[in-house]
């Protein structure tokens, strides 16, 4: 006869084996799978958290570094991009250098960062395309347009999308613009109307002019600094000229209703008493006539003449009992 198993007691027979550490190559390959997967979709705040996941555990990762310093970048964190780049003099940060301090409007060490640039990497896309964003806001647009019509010249005007199988999709994509040839399109155009204004528009916009505002602007003394620097400097004229002015402050409009009899506001120096209770105070009941006593006569004083009272002798008739 088969006799039934038994049950074996928790924590009888059973030994306790601890959990094997992950090893740093399998952590390391998990998140780069995770910060992928972030940058596919979008993600780039968390991104930038997965990066500096990674470089705690290895704070010297290339690709974790150059990844971090895309993502910030990307979100416009500029000053963070400057202060992880460092001193770094290295080609392949130099651009990304340029770059931020471009976007952090300081076009002078951008413009120095960029010269030393271009002699290392001469006729790169990125270069020429920062270098004529920097010309262009500097004010030189002849530089400018110069360069956005190399670029014009050289970028595919037409987007290819072969992995479409459908021959109607792939007439659409074809037909549609390269970002990039749209960009340079746009900046060409942008750079075209200013100089164009510089020659020869502005003669026609002071055609149209009237006669006065014409001779006070010739009378005027020409403009020595940037455009951009004379309304920095007119806007903080500005401020100082309203911090200097003396503040105005209007008068409240004192509501007679409310002002007690006799008063007069600005004149009458207030009561010192107006904090007590009324009945507190010292001119309570002062000048008042107390209700309920009659006439003022005295007290106990009874009249000799009183009328006599009203229906006085008259009995009254009663009703008759019936028998």
């Amino acid at each position: 006869m088969a006799t039934a198993p038994t049950r074996k007691q928790p924590g009888q027979g059973t030994k306790f084996q601890p959990k094997q550490p992950i090893p740093l190559e399998e952590r390391l390959r998990r998140l780069f799978t995770t910060l992928c997967a972030q940058i596919d979709g979008g993600h780039f705040v968390n991104a930038i958290k997965t990066c500096h996941k990674i470089l705690r555990l290895d704070p010297t990762d290339a690709d974790a570094l150059q990844t971090k310093l895309f993502l910030l970048l990307q979100t416009e964190q500029y000053e963070a991009a400057l202060s992880l780049i460092g001193d770094d003099t290295l080609d392949h940060r130099a651009f990304e250098k340029a770059y931020a301090l471009y976007r952090f409007h300081k076009e002078e060490e951008a413009s120095h960062v960029l010269q030393e640039l271009k002699q290392s990497q001469k006729g790169q896309r990125g270069v020429l395309h920062l270098d004529a964003q920097l010309n262009y806001r500097q004010g030189s647009y002849q530089t400018s347009l110069e360069l956005y019509s190399e670029l014009l010249e050289t970028a595919d005007p037409v987007r290819f999308c072969l992995s479409r199988v459908s021959t109607h999709n792939i007439h659409r994509c074809i037909s549609q613009q390269s970002e990039e040839y749209s960009d340079v399109l746009t900046n060409f155009t942008a750079s075209q109307k200013h100089l164009d204004f510089i020659n020869t528009g502005f003669l026609h916009a002071l055609d149209e002019l009237p006669a006065s505002v014409v001779s006070a602007i010739e009378t005027l003394p020409p403009p020595t600094s940037h455009p951009a620097q004379v309304a920095v400097e007119s806007h903080s004229t500005l401020n100082k000229e309203l911090e200097e002015e003396p503040v105005v402050t209007k008068a409240k409009k004192v509501r007679m209703k409310r002002v007690p009899k006799g008063v007069i506001p600005g004149v009458t120096p207030p009561d010192p008493e107006r904090w007590l209770k009324k009945s507190e105070r010292s001119n309570y009941n002062q000048g008042k006539k107390r209700k309920g006593i009659g006439g003022g006569t005295t007290q106990g004083v009874v009249a000799d003449n009183a009328p006599p009272p009203s229906g006085a002798g008259k009995t009254s008739k009663g009703k008759k009992k019936k028998s």
